[in-house]
Formats: structure tokens, sequence, C-alpha cells
């Protein structure tokens, strides 16, 4: 693993519970409900709103669509957005342009589908920030923000599948949902370990392929 790994991971480790990782944690909820969203796009349905609350969770309303795909979207969405933003951030050079497409794009979700006033607020504002660090600030400064919410939001999935579907198998969870409508068969915390175990190999891999051993000029320069 590559120190600038080791070194985002102690950073977010060491700051999880404190108000400086909320917004992450509440983007990576953004990102899980507009995964729900994007599937049910993606199989024929639609969205009606999406619903971002500050105590770190949300919903989203959609109509028509794949039932089973839209409810296994959520948690496995957020691992391959924040999957996909690390490997852009460390592979490319195109970290400006991707934290104005992130902030753009979350923006315009917000504006379009926000469901209350708090997923309008967020995603107006940190998607104004995401915009303003990849106008103004340098390629370096953007690349390691974008891998600091990449990694946020693999890690977060994989704590959040623990909670919602583990810990506490008789929340209203997108698994507990799963198995009442669609799977009665399998329980919700079957559901649980499964996504669990595609999060921290869907990680793993993530993390090796960002960090892989061809080496870009610009991991060169970032890591000395």
């Amino acid at each position: 693993m590559r120190l600038s790994w080791v070194l985002i991971f102690i950073l977010v480790g060491v700051l999880w519970n404190t108000p400086v990782v909320y917004p992450l944690k509440i983007l990576v909820v953004f990102l899980h409900e507009l995964s729900h969203g994007i599937a049910a796009l993606a199989t024929g349905g639609r969205i009606e709103e999406i619903v971002v609350v500050p105590q770190e969770g949300g919903h989203t309303l959609t109509i028509g669509g794949s039932r089973f795909w839209t409810l296994s979207a959520g948690y496995l969405g957020s691992l391959v957005w924040g999957g996909l933003i690390l490997v852009i951030a460390a592979r490319t050079h195109l970290d400006k342009l991707l934290s104005v497409a992130i902030g753009s794009g979350m923006i315009l979700v917000s504006i379009v589908y926000g469901g209350n006033w708090f997923i309008r607020l967020f995603g107006i504002a940190f998607g104004g920030g995401l915009i303003l660090v990849g106008g103004l600030l340098s390629e370096s400064i953007n690349d390691w923000v974008l891998r600091v919410i990449g990694f946020t939001s693999c890690l977060y999935a994989i704590l959040d599948i623990k909670s919602d579907v583990l810990d506490r198998s008789g929340a209203r969870s997108d698994a507990r949902m799963l198995h009442e409508e669609l799977t009665p068969m399998i329980p919700t915390v079957a559901w649980g370990i499964l996504w669990i175990i595609i999060a921290i190999i869907g990680t793993i891999f993530f993390l090796y392929v960002s960090g892989g051993n061809q080496a870009s000029p610009k991991d060169d320069e970032i890591n000395g």
C-alpha cells in the first residue's frame, strides 16, 4: 500500500467521529441515495425525490424499474462511486475536471430531485465547494481531496452495511426490504453478509488498481 493511502487511512480514522469528516459522511449518504435512483432509471423507472437528513440517513422515492436492483444499489453504489473517484484521481490527470464534474452533478441532482431543504442546501454548498476547488486550486490538491472522498466513500459503505444490517438487523434497511418484498427465503443478515463481503473485496480491488506499481508523474510528485 502506498504511503498516501496509509496517511489518508490514519487521517480519516482519527477524525471519523468529528465534524471534519461529517460532510464526507453526508456525501456518502447522498451517493447511496443517488445510486438507488440511478438503478431505477437504468431499469426503466423514474426518480420522484431524493431525501437526505442531517442524522446521516435518507430515502429515495422511485416509481417503476427493477425493485431488486434498486434496493441492491445503495450500499454497493456508494462503494463503486468511491472506487471510481479513487482510480480516476490516482491514475489520471483529470482531478480538476473531476472535481468540477462531481460538484456540478451534485448541484443538478439536488435541484432537480431534492426532496427536502437539507439535501438542497448540502448539495449546492458541497457541490459549489468542489467546483471552486477544481477551478482555483492545483491538480495535486484536487488529487488529495478526491482521494479522501473516494476512500471515505469505500470505507463508509462497509461500516454502513455493518451498522444498518448486521448490528441492527431489525431496522428498516435496504436488506430488510429486499428480504421482505422479494426474497423471503434469504434473511436480512444474509444479504448484509454478502454485501459486506463484496464491499471489502471491492475496496481492496479499487485500492490495488489506484495504487498499482505503474506510477504516473503525478504520483511521483505527490509521494515524493
